[in-house]
Formats: C-alpha cells, structure tokens, sequence
C-alpha cells in the first residue's frame, strides 16, 4: 500500500496581517523528521491570500499530487486560541476585497447552497491539539473571507471524483512578541499543529486501508 499523501497549505500576507504565522508553520510541519512521518508524503503549499489563487492552484495541486488529505492552516488576527473549523459557510464578504484588491460582487459562493460539513474526523484533530495542553476549540464560523473559502472549496474538492478522501481547516492565532506575552508561543503552536498532522497522517493511513480493503473486496467481472 502507497503511502499517504498529504496537502498541507498556508496563506501569505495580507492587509492588516504583514506577517502570516502559516507559513513558517507549514514549512515546519512539512520538513519534521519524525519516524511517524516516514512513510507520510507531505506535499506543502501556500496561496496568496485571493479567491482567483485558490480557484486556480487548489485544482492543478489536487491534480499533481493526488493528495489523500488536505490539511489547511489559516490566521484568525483576533482569536487567541487554535480553532478547529466543523464547517464552511456559503458566505463571503463583499466588504473586504482580497489582497489583489479584487472586489467581491456576491454574497455567496454557490447559489442557494446550504453549509458545509468538515465531518466528524474533527473532533479528533481536536482531542490531539488538546493533549499538547494548548487552547485549542471547535468552531462553526470560519469567517466570510478566504479561509471560509478555501474550507468550502476543500471539502468540495472530498467529494469529486478522483479528490482527497479527507480536509479539514485550522485557524491559528498570532504568535507571542515580546509585548505580548500571553498569547500562542511559536513553539506551542508546531507542537499542536505536529499532533494534528499526526492524527491527520492516522486518519489517511486508516482512509487508505478502507480504499484498498473495498477494491479487493469488489468481484471481476
């Protein structure tokens, strides 16, 4: 059995965040040697922080790399805890353009489409967060800008033919600075996001194993 595949992803900068704690974090996640990870082909990526980049490089990466899991980070400025999205709202901002500028003329991202589900594979990516003794909570609100979109074409990508069996979102909050203390350390946050990325590997291993267990299961005709 090939090994698991998975698409870790970040965003860059953008108005009002110059500096993005997703992308050293995927970076991160991305090169750990780890005996858990030896047989996890981790694929990382980071999209500039616009609707057209994610309609245009989550496709092409899916079709390159034909990840088992998709596992996104993204910066939520005003929370200081990790967050684990349940889902994705068919909702996006027509207030704030994205970092090109580019204004958003509707509402929504699929015409009278109802919320998406992460499904319940969450619930673990949070008790693992948890046990590193890290604030880490379920939410149900990824917001209206590109971490929701990304989130909703995610999870719409798990049900296409060919698409990752898997996703899930992670919101993550700035990291400490001397001139405040309270909040995530930078050392606290790769240690949640290593054990989400561990049960993540877990998760694709068992997807995987229930993939192969059917096909051989499936009669010749």
């Amino acid at each position: 059995m090939s090994a698991p595949r998975i698409l870790i992803t970040g965003f860059g900068p953008f108005p009002g965040a110059p500096v993005n704690p997703t992308m050293p974090l995927v970076q991160k996640l991305a090169t750990l040697r780890r005996p858990a990870f030896a047989d996890v082909i981790r694929i990382p990526h980071i999209f500039d922080v616009t609707y057209a980049t994610v309609d245009r490089e989550l496709p092409a990466l899916i079709a390159r790399h034909r990840p088992d899991a998709l596992l996104c980070f993204g910066l939520a400025t005003r929370t200081p805890h990790l967050r684990i999205e349940t889902r994705a709202r068919n909702a996006v901002s027509m207030l704030w353009p994205d970092a090109d500028g580019t204004p958003v003329r509707r509402g929504f991202i699929v015409p009278g489409a109802a919320a998406q589900m992460f499904g319940p594979h969450t619930a673990r990516l949070l008790q693992a967060a948890r046990l590193t003794g890290v604030d880490v909570r379920p939410s149900r609100d990824a917001g209206r800008y590109l971490c929701n979109y990304l989130s909703w074409r995610a999870i719409e990508a798990t049900r296409t033919a060919g698409g990752p069996s898997l996703a899930a979102f992670i919101h993550v909050p700035l990291t400490a600075i001397d001139t405040t203390p309270q909040r995530m350390t930078t050392d606290e946050l790769t240690d949640a996001g290593e054990a989400i990325l561990l049960e993540f590997a877990r998760l694709a291993r068992s997807r995987r194993r229930e993939v192969v267990q059917r096909e051989q299961e499936t009669p010749v005709s």
